[in-house]
């Protein structure tokens, strides 16, 4: 029989990473319109990636390391924020986005139990969580509140050299842990969220030149 279950993971967690991003980018202050397209194509990859890490392998306290990993690199090499600011924005955004979850996990359900209890309370926590983000900072971001940072002064020397390396280096982990689980799709989805990333930060390098 076909499950859904696949589809309903891939759905509500797009809502709930899109979220995210929208709420790093609002907290910032930078235009999250503008790299809306490769966000969402990005959280797409890494959302079918983490499904494979927690139902194929059975690595479910990984992927939120990798999660995170992932869109500090997307930060530094698709909206070309420095690198440091990318793991200060994406780190502090994650936390956010955590607390707010926490919050109306235990208002609306009571107990993480009762989440667990059902894949239709996990969806409507994820589709809470979102709403109640995107919501919350749009107004924040339309009053004009948020951090802002001197991007030259945060701008570490070689950046882009150390960010292709960060890419590579990823990839190569990653496909390494991967290949002795036999999970062949698992790596096709790196290699795909890495060569759009490389391909990306030297477009936007040549444009910038």
């Amino acid at each position: 029989m076909l499950s859904w279950e696949p589809v309903g993971f891939m759905f509500f967690s797009t809502i709930e990473t899109f979220a995210l991003y929208y709420m790093i980018m609002c907290l910032f202050r930078f235009k999250w319109k503008r790299y809306a397209r490769q966000a969402l194509f990005v959280i797409m990859l890494n959302n079918l990636q983490s499904y494979l890490l927690r139902n194929e392998l059975g690595m479910a306290n990984v992927a939120p390391l990798i999660f995170i990993i992932i869109f500090i690199l997307f930060f530094a090499a698709v909206v070309r924020i420095p690198v440091l600011l990318s793991i200060i924005a994406t780190i502090s955004g994650y936390a956010v986005f955590a607390v707010i979850q926490t919050l109306l996990l235990f208002v609306v359900f009571g107990s993480i139990a009762n989440v667990e209890a059902s894949l239709g309370n996990g969806y409507l926590l994820q589709t809470l969580s979102g709403s109640v983000v995107f919501a919350l900072f749009w107004q924040l971001y339309r009053k004009g509140k948020g951090f802002t940072f001197d991007m030259d002064r945060l701008r570490l020397k070689l950046e882009d050299i150390i960010l292709v390396i960060l890419l590579v280096g990823f990839l190569l982990g990653i496909s390494v842990l991967l290949f002795f689980k036999d999970i062949l799709l698992n790596s096709v989805v790196f290699l795909a969220i890495t060569s759009f990333m490389l391909y990306y930060a030297t477009k936007k390098e040549k444009e910038d030149a």
